[in-house]
């Protein structure tokens, strides 16, 4: 299955965090890709050289523009 990714925001639930672009924990990445598969949020942070997986209960708001043809 190929994965569709999105430029976008994250924020996570409390308690919960990914490694960011400065290789500290945080639970607010303003800038990543992300794609949504079988109930995981696959986060690829700029900078970190690696993809990170969270479970959708860890997601507080994913926020992205829809490509729209043309554009």
């Amino acid at each position: 299955m190929n994965r569709i990714w999105h430029d976008a925001s994250v924020e996570l639930v409390d308690h919960y965090a990914v490694i960011g672009a400065d290789g500290t924990p945080t639970a607010s990445v303003p800038a990543a890709r992300v794609a949504i598969e079988g109930g995981f949020a696959h986060l690829d942070i700029p900078g970190t050289g690696v993809v990170q997986v969270v479970s959708a209960p860890a997601i507080r708001l994913i926020t992205y523009r829809v490509e729209r043809a043309g554009d």
